[in-house]
């Protein structure tokens, strides 16, 4: 017997809870299907080594697009927490010298700058952020509005000079053209390349959208620590979907959609019986990637002739989770490990080096030296530690290396191609340190190395992410090109398949990508404007 309901989502990652809150709260009785054990998806805490109590923020970890105006909607206690330092970068294959931007201590910015011999960047260093600020404030609140066109989206950063800079020519050009140092070239260009391949003059201007992504978060660009780790953000998502009567349910895998919004699904209980379901809804969104509904349409027997062509997803990272006993002394002694890992820490990410890293990776090699960026959560927030763990002094640390693209990798090869890509992260992060890593990191109660490496094969094995791809495919900009549609709200919300009634609402939606919700709300957006 086919169930009936206003709203069922495909999925139960933070855009898909964020749908079904909202969708609740307006009265529609909402049903969420998750595959996996636990609501989250990517955005989830988890206790990584065996025995050791502590909660990782296992894919995702960081937050910067995820707008005030859902957390207050949808009444949610999220605390994130802003990090003092915004970066530092140590100077490849020296005992000292390295750039720490301090995001409280202009003055000591500035001579850092200078230490590193580039007064000059330091001051265009000012002027570029400048821009982007500019950039963030006005663009990051449209994005819980319906789609710009790209005139209008021009029109409200209202700089034509800033705009075809950072929109219409190549931006590591622009950064080439703007800083003489080669580091701090590379420390502007990375925000392009987080989970995205490309050379360091991108002509298809794809490093231009990730990098936009990356710097109007909140209307600053800032990246804050989710206090009590990712999985805090997916508890409060799901207790305001649950609040307002929204149904999850878990264990329940979808097998096949049709074209008239009847999703058929399985559900394993506990004891491993599987029963098989069907439901029929109003509106069906689609919290997976776009390639997923593909699959799931020819299941429910859409023509595969109706589908778009779609370019092939593919990740371009390598994410390594450390648990450590204490943070490790640098190479550099000038900079405090506190200071050095309380921001972004770049390690062998100068312009050159990326550029390098890429060339090998389209090559078929895994980058020597890999480019990679880390973070300590621990450090702004602790409380993800039991408090015996930061009684001790222990820590962690989240790495995610650069130009490590799905290509590299076979479902055959992943297991060993897995070890590779460790034992290059950690060599990478051994080069700018005093001591290996592998001297402070934590045993779990097997005698294991608290080490958890998760390649592109993994993400797409586990989380069913194309190729890897942290964005379920090509970041798109947020507008509207000129000509297009928007007569319909899937339309002028960005959510739009070609199926009457079936909505994306994760992060291949037009505004989707990193821990937003912006697809959840935009979709619902589009659903309360239908009805």
């Amino acid at each position: 017997m086919t169930q009936r309901r206003d709203v069922v989502i495909i999925g139960g990652g933070h855009n898909g809870l964020t749908a079904a809150a909202y969708l609740a709260q307006a009265g529609l009785d909402v049903l969420v299907l998750e595959r996996l054990d636990v609501l989250g998806g990517a955005a989830v805490s988890a206790e990584a080594f065996p025995g050791v109590d502590a909660h990782l923020s296992r894919y995702s970890y960081l937050v910067s697009l995820l707008p005030q105006r859902i957390i207050d909607d949808l009444g949610l206690s999220i605390r994130l927490a802003p990090r003092r330092y915004s970066s530092y970068t140590p100077t490849p294959g020296a005992a000292h010298g390295g750039l720490l931007i301090d995001n409280e201590d202009a003055p000591s910015t500035a001579a850092s700058f200078a230490r590193l011999g580039a007064q000059a960047d330091a001051i265009a260093w000012r002027e570029f952020t400048a821009g982007t600020g500019r950039l963030a404030r006005a663009l990051f609140p449209t994005m819980t509005e319906p789609l710009l066109t790209r005139t209008e989206a021009r029109a409200a950063v209202g700089d034509d000079d800033l705009w075809n800079r950072l929109v219409e020519q190549p931006v590591g050009q622009t950064i080439a053209d703007t800083f003489a140092h080669d580091l701090v070239r590379g420390v502007a260009y990375t925000d392009a390349l987080i989970g995205t391949f490309a050379p360091n003059v991108d002509e298809s201007l794809l490093a231009n959208r990730c990098f936009l992504y990356h710097v109007i978060g909140g209307g600053t660009g800032d990246w804050n620590v989710p206090v009590g780790g990712m999985g805090a953000v997916t508890d409060e998502l799901a207790r305001a979907a649950r609040v307002a009567g929204a149904e999850a349910v878990t264990r329940a895998d979808v097998t096949a959609l049709t074209p008239d919004r009847e999703v058929t699904y399985s559900v394993t209980d506990e004891r491993g019986e599987t029963t098989t379901r069907t439901v029929a809804a109003s509106h069906v969104l689609v919290n997976v990637s776009p390639h997923d509904l593909e699959r799931l349409l020819a299941a429910g027997g859409a023509s595969t002739s109706a589908f778009p062509t779609l370019p092939r997803a593919e990740g371009a990272q390598v994410k390594v989770n450390l648990l450590l006993n204490r943070l490790p002394r640098l190479l550099d002694d000038s900079v405090s490990p506190e200071a050095a890992f309380g921001g972004t820490f770049h390690i062998n990410e100068t312009f050159t080096q990326l550029q390098s890293a890429f060339d090998a990776a389209s090559a078929g090699r895994v980058p020597e030296p890999i480019p990679a960026e880390i973070y300590c959560h621990t450090l702004t927030d602790p409380s993800i530690l039991s408090p015996e763990l930061r009684a001790a002094g222990a820590h962690t640390l989240t790495v995610f290396a650069l130009h490590a693209p799905d290509r590299l990798l076979t479902d055959e090869t992943n297991d060993a191609m897995r070890a590779t890509l460790e034992r290059a992260v950690l060599d990478s992060l051994n080069s700018v340190l005093a001591e290996p890593i592998e001297s402070v990191v934590m045993t779990d109660g097997s005698g294991n190395r608290c080490i958890e490496t998760k390649t592109t094969r993994d993400l797409e094995h586990t989380l069913r992410l194309p190729g890897g791809s942290i964005f379920h495919g090509d970041l798109t900009w947020p507008w509207l090109e000129e000509g297009a549609t928007r007569d319909a709200p899937p339309d002028r919300w960005g959510v739009a398949t070609g199926h009457d009634g079936i909505l994306l609402c994760g992060s291949g939606a037009q505004r989707g990508g990193a821990v937003s919700g912006l697809g959840g709300h935009n979709a619902a957006m589009a659903v309360l404007e239908s009805r």
